[in-house]
């Protein structure tokens, strides 16, 4: 019998399309996970008001072999996403008055946390590395850290720096390949276990690359890289506001691309005059707009 890949969405579509009695015990079990995760299968039909075969059968409907394969699956699903599932309503208070004091102070905190614990001289020693590199390629994988490879290339590339910035797993591992002593791979990952990044990192070394991950200590990517720059994504619990980690990562990439800026010297203000006049003289010519931006 096929795996159910998610129990949530087969009870959510149960609830629609199922039979009567299919669909009374899909509203009841959505309606108190916890309670039937942990009940007998009688105190279930009672509770319903059906009986135990029709559980039985409710369950093979869901893909599962029985009662105790359907709560396996509940259970997991509760413990990778439960706090979505049920979460407390948001108060007017929460809605109305607090959002932007919300996102301003996670942020605000995250970019403290992130500062505090880093190591400035391996920040540096990295931004030295990048600034006589021959080229650079920027990974990442899924959400943030995709962005974040975006955004370095985006940052260096007005520098002067030959940035190339790589999301795609398939094309990491290409790019990867063709690596050589000149060129340098920042790998981002805020799990520190995204396969194609650890991979093309592995790769890039093979053919004499420095790689530098920014990433968890301790985490899968931490350990293949040559440098590391610790970052741990600490959340504050409120699953309605967007991560703010992204704040503390856009940071660091920035504290990179300034000291990469400082040690390359004024030989980087020629790109940025002629961006900032070919931008301006496009758009809207006032000087106080930023560069590029």
């Amino acid at each position: 019998m096929k795996t159910p890949a998610d129990i949530i969405t087969r009870l959510q579509l149960m609830l629609q399309d199922g039979t009567k009695s299919d669909r009374k015990l899909a509203g009841f079990v959505l309606a108190d996970l916890d309670f039937v995760s942990k009940a007998a299968i009688s105190e279930i039909a009672a509770r319903v008001g059906v009986s135990e075969p029709t559980v039985t059968r409710f369950c093979r409907n869901l893909g599962c072999e029985g009662l105790r394969d359907f709560k396996f699956y509940l259970a997991q699903a509760i413990a990778i996403g439960g706090q979505y599932l049920s979460p407390e309503p948001l108060s007017r208070d929460a809605r109305e008055q607090r959002i932007a004091s919300a996102i301003t102070e996670a942020a605000i905190s995250a970019i403290q946390r992130a500062s505090e614990n880093l190591d400035m001289t391996t920040l540096v020693a990295v931004a030295a590395r990048i600034a006589v590199s021959g080229n650079v390629l920027c990974i990442g994988s899924g959400g943030i850290s995709s962005m974040m490879a975006t955004e370095m290339q985006n940052r260096l590339f007005r520098l002067g720096v030959s940035v190339l910035a790589q999301i795609d797993g398939q094309l990491q591992r290409m790019y990867a390949a063709v690596a050589t002593p000149e060129t340098t791979l920042i790998a981002f990952s805020v799990s520190g276990y995204a396969r194609s990044v650890i991979d093309a990192v592995q790769v890039a070394q093979q053919y004499g690359a420095t790689t530098i991950a920014i990433t968890p200590p301790d985490s899968a990517l931490a350990k293949v890289a040559d440098t590391v720059i610790h970052f741990q994504s600490l959340e504050d619990g409120n699953i309605y506001k967007p991560t703010s980690s992204r704040y503390a990562l856009l940071s660091i990439v920035d504290m990179i691309v300034t000291s990469v800026a400082e040690t390359r010297g004024p030989r980087v203000l020629e790109n940025l005059r002629r961006i900032k006049q070919s931008v301006n003289t496009l758009k809207v010519d006032d000087p106080r707009l930023p560069l590029g931006d």
